[in-house]
C-alpha cells in the first residue's frame, strides 16, 4: 500500500480573496503562491467563508460542519467545540498521520507549537510575524519529513490580522504618498469611531491621515507574507516530498479596510469578509482535476474543506458531514450551493441569506455602527453593496427571509439544538443582547486606553 499524502495547509487569518493577485487583484500581493500554483492545482474562485469570524471559521474549517453543526458563531464563544465534534486533525490521526498546528488550538492536534508572533504597536516596531511563523514552521517541517508516517502540518498565519505592520520595505511596496498629509480627511471618521479609535492609536503612525496608507499596509503584509511562505514552499521541493504533499491555500475570513465604516477589522456580513481563498496543490493529484491551474466556478464553502481533502488522501470516514466533497460537485455527483446561510458574532449579531444575486443581512439586536435592520443588496449591479434596496424591494425581503428562516428551521431539525446565532446571546461579553445602538456603541472597546492617549498627545501636538 502506497504511502499517504502528507497534507501542508495554509489556513491564513483575515485573508480577503478579492486583494490577492491570485485572485485577480491588480497589484502583485501573492507573486510567489500564484507561481507555486501554475501547476497541478485547481483554484476555486467563488469560496465563501459564511460565519464570521476566526472562532466559527476555523470550527468549520477543521471540522466540515457548518455553524449548526459546529454550534458555533461567536468569536468569543462560550464552552469550546462540541464534544462529540471529530475533527481533521482526530481523522488523520486513526490513520496513521502525524498532526501539527501551528498558531491556532483546536482539537485533535498530537503537536501544538506557538511562533513569538506580537499584535505589535507603533512603540514596539513593526512585526515580523511570518519570519517568526517560518522560525517554528521549517524545524517542524523537517521533523515531520523524517518520520516514516504521513503528516498534517496545520498553520495560521497572523499577517493579514490587524496591525497591519509589515516590515521594510514591505510598508511602502504600495504606497509612494505622504500618509501625513495635513490636507487628507480620509481617516477622520476612523478616529471619530470611539469604540476602535483607541486600539487604532496604538498600531496607525502617530499624525497619519491617509486611509490608503493603511490600506497599504494590509497589502504589504499580505506580501511580505507570500515571500515569507515562498521560503516554506521551497523547503517542502528541498526535502524531496513536494511531489506527494497537498498544500492548501485558505482563510477563516476576509477583513474590511475602509468598507462600510467596519474600519480595519472583520466584522459585518459583507463580502469582503465572507470571500476567502480556496487553492490546493498536489503533483500526485489525479490530471483530471490537478492539470496546469484549473479555476473552477463552482460555489465552495469553508465546511467543504475536510470532506474534499480527506477524498483527496483515499480516506473514507461515516462522518456525515454538512460540507460536500468538492470533487463530487464538480463531477456534477453532488449539487453546488450557491444560496447559503450567514453569521456574524464578532462586534455585531446578526443573520441573512446570500445568492448570486442577492444578499440580506438582518440584525438579531442594534449594532454600533447604526446601521438599519434590515439591508438587501443586489450583488449584480451593485457588487460592492453601497446601495440598501431593503425599503424599495420588500418582497424581496420576505422571499430572502423566507429562505433563510426555512433553513433555519431544516437545519435545527436536524441536528436537534436552536440555532447558536439565537441562543449565543453573551457574544459580546456584556451579558446579554443590547437594547439600542447608543449601548453598543458605549459598551464596546477595543485598544489600550494609556497607550492610545500617549500616542494621542503626539497626534495632537502634530496637528497643532
Amino acid at each position: 500500500m502506497s504511502r499517504k499524502p502528507n497534507i501542508l495547509f495554509f489556513g491564513i487569518d483575515s485573508l480577503r480573496s478579492d486583494m490577492t493577485s491570485l485572485y485577480g487583484y491588480h497589484k502583485k500581493t501573492t507573486p510567489h503562491i500564484e507561481k507555486f500554483l501554475e501547476k497541478d492545482s485547481i483554484v476555486f474562485d467563488n469560496m465563501y467563508s459564511p460565519s464570521i469570524p476566526t472562532t466559527p471559521g476555523y470550527a468549520s474549517m477543521l471540522s466540515g460542519m457548518d455553524c449548526f453543526g459546529t454550534d458555533v458563531v461567536a468569536l468569543r464563544h462560550k464552552g469550546g467545540i462540541r464534544e462529540d465534534l471529530v475533527s481533521l486533525p482526530e481523522v488523520l490521526v486513526e490513520n496513521g498521520y502525524n498532526t501539527t498546528n501551528i498558531g491556532y488550538g483546536f482539537k485533535g492536534f498530537q503537536t501544538n507549537l506557538n511562533y513569538p508572533t506580537s499584535w505589535g504597536a507603533w512603540e514596539s516596531g513593526r512585526s515580523a510575524k511570518a519570519e517568526s511563523m517560518n522560525s517554528v514552521a521549517i524545524p517542524e517541517l523537517e521533523r515531520l519529513a523524517k518520520e516514516d508516517k504521513p503528516f498534517f502540518l496545520f498553520m495560521r498565519h497572523m499577517d493579514p490580522h490587524s496591525p497591519y505592520l509589515p516590515p521594510q520595505p514591505f510598508e511602502r511596496m504600495f504606497y509612494s504618498g505622504d500618509e501625513f498629509d495635513p490636507e487628507n480627511k480620509s481617516l477622520e471618521p476612523v478616529y471619530d469611531f470611539v469604540p476602535f479609535r483607541d486600539y487604532f492609536y496604538t498600531w496607525f503612525p502617530p499624525g497619519c491621515t491617509d486611509a490608503e496608507y493603511i490600506i497599504a499596509q494590509y497589502e504589504g503584509a499580505v506580501a511580505y507574507m507570500d515571500a515569507c511562505i515562498s521560503i516554506i514552499l521551497n523547503k517542502l521541493e528541498h526535502l524531496g516530498i513536494a511531489d506527494n504533499t497537498i498544500v492548501v491555500f485558505t482563510s477563516d475570513h476576509g477583513e474590511t479596510l475602509y468598507d462600510h465604516e467596519c474600519y480595519f477589522d472583520h466584522h459585518s456580513l459583507y463580502d469582503c469578509c465572507l470571500t476567502v481563498p480556496f487553492a490546493i496543490k498536489y503533483p500526485n493529484g489525479s490530471k483530471k482535476y490537478f492539470r496546469s491551474c484549473d479555476r473552477r466556478k463552482e460555489y465552495a464553502q469553508t465546511k467543504d474543506i475536510m470532506p474534499t481533502l480527506l477524498a483527496l488522501a483515499g480516506i473514507e470516514t461515516d462522518i456525515k458531514f454538512d460540507g460536500r466533497n468538492m470533487f463530487d460537485v464538480i463531477d456534477g455527483c453532488a449539487p453546488q450551493e450557491p444560496e447559503f446561510y450567514i453569521t456574524e458574532a464578532t462586534w455585531m449579531r446578526k443573520h441573512g441569506w446570500r445568492t448570486p444575486e442577492w444578499k440580506l443581512m438582518v440584525a438579531l439586536e442594534p449594532d454600533f455602527h447604526f446601521k438599519p435592520p434590515v439591508e438587501l443588496y443586489n450583488l449584480i449591479d451593485d457588487p460592492n453593496e453601497n446601495n440598501n434596496l431593503a425599503d424599495k424591494e420588500p418582497e424581496v425581503v420576505k422571499l430572502l427571509t423566507d429562505r433563510m428562516l426555512a433553513h433555519v428551521v431544516k437545519r435545527e431539525a436536524e441536528t436537534g439544538r436552536t440555532a447558536p446565532i439565537y441562543t449565543n446571546l453573551d457574544w459580546n461579553g456584556f451579558g446579554r443582547p443590547f437594547t439600542s445602538s447608543e449601548e453598543a456603541y458605549n459598551t464596546l472597546h477595543i485598544g489600550d486606553p494609556d497607550a492610545a492617549k500617549k500616542l494621542q498627545e503626539v497626534l495632537d501636538k502634530k496637528k497643532g
